[in-house]
Formats: structure tokens, C-alpha cells, sequence
């Protein structure tokens, strides 16, 4: 058989926000039945590169693989590639920034759409990358979204990203000049930074808010701080395994004795049901990610099954 070789273009057209929600909230209903095994990310690190290296199995969709990447001073490359869980044979290697921000902000539409208040309207944005861009269109398609205020330190950056979301999300986008502004009086909030140290005063979350939390897969970085943390009513993992390895943003209340492990719930049981996404309006709830190599996965066979009937990707090699 021939494995295909697929591009960042070859991803961009083959797969959306909302086919990746539909992809991830399968994923995450899977992993609640024990369907799907995911192996923490590990780290090779050495003067001027890291070596990320993830992996996973998803007997449910027939495929075995990785996510791996490479962090220099020039930026990162990322590829997954899954392998048939039954003849071993390789399937399918992917270039996977696009897949990556695609399954990151599909974890935090699913996670919006069980945790935050089904009227929610009004959204605090942190950041304004391309991790940024699809949390954003993740949120505004699980929710009816009347207003967003987006905060970056760069006046010029947050201006530019304001006015091409308010187009891509059909909804009206405005920057703001302050962090507490943007945390302020919303119902939904969504980091996705580089940030080593909190972007806004937890004091300032209204009951009632969500908190999509994206930005940090290192112990030493955290994009909210204790207050925040210690205000949450309801605090979900992707994988309490690897957040406990990778979550920063827990560190300091962990530290201060305001967090115990034992109050995080998994994202998979909130949405089977397992445990209460909220129990009142006036709950705080709050989803952090640090992304899952099954997720990876998962997203990479629906990639191989849409390239196919597109007749996209070219071949890689051939088998025997």
C-alpha cells in the first residue's frame, strides 16, 4: 500500500474548526469508554533545539502514532504520523501546525460547549497568533458570540487581528488597551499566549465566566494565577496525567495550598456526563489544555480519510 505525504495546504483544505470539533468531542467520548490510550509528551533538550516527541493509540479509529516536533531559534516544525494499528504498516506523514491549532481550539469548543453558560455572548481574547485565531472561531461556533475584546501587548498586532477575526467570525472583534479590560465583565475567556507569568488579575472574573486556558504546556509558564484557579468552581483537564507534568498555570496555587490534583475532573467525563460541567449559572469553570497526542491522532485519520476522497496528499513510499 502507499503512504501519503500531506502539507500544510493539503490540511488547511481538507479540514475546518467545526469538522474538528466534530472530530474531537468522538475522541473525547472514546477516551471516557477507555478507547484511546495517550502517552505524555517527553522532551529532548539540548543547546538551541528541544526535541518534542508524543505519542498515542486509537483502537477505535485503527491507527497508532506520533506527534513530534522541533523548537529552535528559527520556530518549530511539526509532523505527525500514524501507522495501521493492525499491520504496522505507516499510513500517513503529516505536516501538523495547521492540525495543531485546529485540534486545539476543537478541545476548547467542546470544552465551551459543555462548561460555559449556554447564553454567553461576550468573550475576553489573550493572544493574537494563529493558536488564538481558531480558539476564537472554536468558541463562536458552540455559542451565539455578540461581542469579543482581544488584548496583545503589540497596539498594532491586536488592531490588524481584530478587524480580520471580526470577518472570520462573522461577529464583532474590538481590541482593548488594558489586560483587566479584556478579563472584565465577560463570559467567556480564552488565553492562548507565550506568557511565563499571568495575564490578568483573577479578581476581576464575573460568576457566571468560562475559562478556555491553551497558552502553557511548560511547568515554569502560566498564563492565570492563583486567584483564578482558587475561583474556580470546576476545573477540567484534557489529561490530569499530563497536566500534572505540564501544567504550569496550576503550579503556584499548588504551591500556596489553594489547588489539589483532586479537584480537576477530566474533560472526557464532563462530556459524557460523568461529572457536572457546572452546577449553577453562577459557577466559575475552567478547561485547561496542554494537547493530547490522541487528539493528534484522531485528527490525522480523519485527514487520511478526506485526502482520499479529495485525492490529495502525494505518496511517501510503497509497501510490499
Amino acid at each position: 500500500m502507499t503512504a501519503l505525504y500531506l502539507t500544510e495546504a493539503d490540511v488547511d483544505e481538507l479540514m475546518d474548526v467545526e469538522d474538528s470539533i466534530e472530530v474531537i468531542e468522538q475522541l473525547f467520548r472514546r477516551m471516557a469508554a477507555g478507547e484511546a490510550v495517550n502517552v505524555p509528551r517527553v522532551r529532548a533538550v539540548a543547546p538551541g533545539v528541544v526535541l518534542h516527541s508524543m505519542s498515542a493509540a486509537v483502537p477505535y479509529l485503527g491507527l497508532v502514532g506520533l506527534k513530534s516536533y522541533v523548537t529552535t531559534k528559527q520556530g518549530a516544525k511539526f509532523h505527525v504520523t500514524v501507522y495501521d494499528a493492525l499491520t504496522g504498516e505507516l499510513k500517513a506523514l503529516i505536516e501538523a501546525n495547521t492540525l495543531g491549532q485546529l485540534r486545539t481550539g476543537a478541545a476548547s469548543g467542546v470544552a465551551t460547549e459543555c462548561m460555559a453558560r449556554p447564553d454567553a455572548a461576550v468573550v475576553g481574547l489573550f493572544g493574537t497568533g494563529f493558536q488564538a485565531r481558531t480558539q476564537l472561531k472554536a468558541v463562536c461556533s458552540v455559542r451565539r458570540i455578540e461581542r469579543v475584546e482581544v488584548y496583545g501587548r503589540d497596539p498594532d498586532r491586536r488592531a490588524q487581528f481584530a478587524a480580520e477575526m471580526t470577518e472570520f467570525c462573522a461577529t464583532k472583534v474590538v481590541p482593548v488597551h488594558s489586560p483587566d479590560e479584556a478579563a472584565s465583565e465577560k463570559d467567556i475567556i480564552v488565553c492562548a499566549t507565550s506568557s511565563r507569568t499571568p495575564v490578568f488579575d483573577g479578581r476581576h472574573i464575573e460568576e457566571g465566566t468560562h475559562l478556555n486556558i491553551v497558552g502553557s504546556n511548560w511547568w515554569n509558564k502560566a498564563e492565570i494565577d492563583t486567584a483564578t484557579v482558587r475561583r474556580a468552581d470546576v476545573i477540567a483537564c484534557d489529561s490530569i496525567e499530563q497536566c500534572r507534568i505540564e501544567a504550569g498555570d496550576f503550579a503556584a496555587a499548588l504551591e500556596e495550598g489553594a489547588f489539589e490534583w483532586t479537584k480537576a475532573v477530566e474533560l472526557s467525563a464532563v462530556v459524557t456526563g460523568q461529572e457536572t460541567a457546572r452546577a449553577t449559572p453562577q459557577d466559575i469553570t475552567l478547561f485547561k489544555s496542554v494537547g493530547l497526542a490522541v487528539e493528534d491522532v484522531a485528527m490525522a485519520a480523519r485527514l487520511l480519510e478526506r485526502a482520499k476522497e479529495e485525492g490529495l496528499g502525494r505518496p511517501l513510499l510503497s509497501g510490499r
